[in-house]
């Protein structure tokens, strides 16, 4: 398929997901995966402010880009915390190069197999709510037109986060990402627990869980809810089995 087709296909797909009342979560996530496969780079993050303006993690693509995008937040340093500090995009082809400017992230971007990053930052106007990340195994950076594409990504994220009415309303905002942000914790409970019922990784739980929440029309936050709950179990061979609540 060529890539203006694909690229097209991407933009309705993630347009068709913009709908009233919206799956915040399945949005970002899914985001973050056509990021890696129309971009081809090996793994996404994304980074949203909280009511405090504090950046927090809500969506990665594997578990290795999770870790980091966590330390990154907890070391207080690296290029994707900068790109939301200056609005601006920063590319870093080839970090071990630019390991003086971030050494504790360097180093860590280099445990977990990363070479390279380019951050987005996620801006409407002078708004900038958080960034868009990502990272390649090989030392290169992206080319202009795939910079392009990704701000274009973390463009369209942004909006479907803020609306016409958010942008005009901050409590409303503050709101819908401080919502993002509590179901992460929830989502990531119930990965946690997928992965030590079944034996298995914690993308492979996660996957286990979105798939199911697809199959079943449900929300990524209730599936998670299920789980908690006892209603989704991943037993070994990662079978998924269902006891439907009473309707």
């Amino acid at each position: 398929m060529p890539r203006e087709q694909r690229l097209a296909r991407v933009f309705v797909e993630l347009a068709d997901t913009l709908v009233a009342d919206f799956d915040v979560m399945e949005f970002l996530h899914l985001l973050t995966e056509r990021c890696v496969q129309v971009l081809q780079v090996d793994a996404a993050g994304l980074l949203l402010t909280d009511q405090a303006d504090r950046l927090q993690l809500v969506a990665a693509s594997s578990e290795q880009s999770r870790l980091l995008e966590l330390f990154q937040l907890q070391a207080d340093q690296g290029p994707c915390l900068d790109a939301y500090a200056t609005g601006t995009q920063v590319a870093v082809a080839d970090l071990a190069a630019e390991a003086a400017r971030w050494p504790a992230f360097a180093a860590a971007a280099h445990e977990r197999g990363f070479a390279a990053v380019h951050a987005m930052p996620m801006r409407l106007r002078d708004q900038v709510i958080g960034a868009l990340n990502l990272f390649s195994t090989t030392a290169g950076g992206l080319d202009a037109d795939s910079a392009a594409l990704g701000q274009a990504f973390a463009d369209v994220a942004t909006i479907g986060l803020l609306g016409e009415r958010a942008a005009r309303e901050q409590t409303l905002l503050s709101q819908q990402l401080q919502i993002a942000l509590n179901t992460r914790v929830l989502i990531e409970q119930a990965k946690g627990m997928l992965a030590e019922r079944g034996g298995q990784s914690m993308d492979a739980a996660f996957t286990a869980m979105r798939t199911y929440a697809r199959d079943h029309n449900r929300k990524l936050t209730d599936t998670a809810h299920a789980v908690i709950n006892g209603e989704v179990l991943l037993p070994e061979r990662a079978r998924k089995v269902l006891r439907r609540p009473p309707v």
